[in-house]
């Protein structure tokens, strides 16, 4: 390996905490991971890596020098774009992770503007809500909703999706129109339960620039969105929604706008990368393009 592929395949050991995990997403064998490592710390003349039967760490001296690997990692990277966009523009794979709703109702319909823009790029486009091992998944960048953990990725801020509660003319027609959250304890929502931790959502609304809750009674309790709209348009109950995901059913008359002066605060969108994927030329300008389309179509 030359000089750059070491710094490289070192990085991607210190990312996966493996040489297994590391070897995989290399599409190297294992032999030849341990083999660059070991000729790295040769070269540095210092013990970069913790080994032990379940885990690969950092040294002290290995966290430091991860940490220049991928500022030269990304010059280069930038270095290569720089002429290679000069001829051709940027070109190769982009692999994205989205939610559901986002990539099909936003996003997919939009792909054929942003290939055209760009004929040498393709994209490998995935939909989940769970959270994705952007390293050990082979995965670009991943797009979120709501409040983030601290993963150690570069995060860009794309702005806060607006919600809106929605209910149906036909629930509207059974149980009446809630005016105010006080009329909520007369009411039954169709509650969600997080996918990841089956925890239900209370009801939410922002009150004197303060968050409000109440747990709201509900007969059915589902974990996805696709499934949440579903019932609410059957009339079962109010439901806490983003905006954009229920446009058309608005647009429609199949649902109807309740309490807009009680809203539950915005979430937060956010894009999350690699830092050894900052600079890179393909994930700059399809970042770029996203936040366009996010902004026109979801904010």
């Amino acid at each position: 390996m030359d000089r750059i592929d070491l710094f490289r395949t070192f990085a991607r050991v210190v990312e996966c905490s493996s040489f297994t995990r590391a070897a995989d997403t290399l599409g190297l064998p294992r032999s030849s991971v341990s083999a660059a490592i070991i000729e790295l710390e040769g070269r540095v003349g210092a013990r970069l890596l913790h080994r032990t039967t379940r885990r690969v760490s950092p040294t002290q001296d290995g966290t430091a020098f991860y940490e220049r690997c991928l500022r030269v990692i990304a010059d280069v990277e930038e270095t290569e774009e720089l002429f290679r966009q000069s001829t051709v523009g940027p070109a190769g794979k982009l692999r994205i992770d989205v939610p559901g709703r986002i990539g099909r109702l936003i996003i997919a319909p939009a792909l054929p503007e942003f290939l055209a823009l760009y004929p040498q790029l393709d994209i490998e486009l995935r939909v989940t809500d769970r959270a994705v091992n952007l390293v050990e998944e082979n995965v670009d960048c991943v797009l979120r909703v709501g409040p983030l953990s601290d993963s150690g990725l570069v995060a860009r801020k794309v702005g806060d999706l607006p919600l809106i509660n929605v209910a149906s003319p036909r629930y509207l027609a059974a149980h009446g129109l809630p005016q105010q959250p006080g009329d909520l304890v007369a009411h039954l929502a169709v509650n969600y339960a997080s996918p990841a931790t089956g925890r239900i959502e209370d009801w939410e609304w922002i009150e004197g620039g303060e968050l409000r809750t109440l747990p709201m009674r509900a007969r059915v309790t589902v974990n996805s969105a696709e499934a949440y709209i579903a019932c609410c348009l059957a009339g079962l109950g109010l439901i806490q929604i983003p905006a954009y995901d229920v446009q058309l059913h608005l647009n429609a008359g199949e649902l109807v706008e309740v309490m807009p002066n009680h809203r539950a605060a915005p979430m937060p969108m956010t894009l999350l990368y690699p830092h050894r994927q900052y600079l890179a030329r393909r994930l700059q300008v399809f970042a770029d393009w996203l936040f366009q389309l996010l902004k026109r179509d979801a904010l």
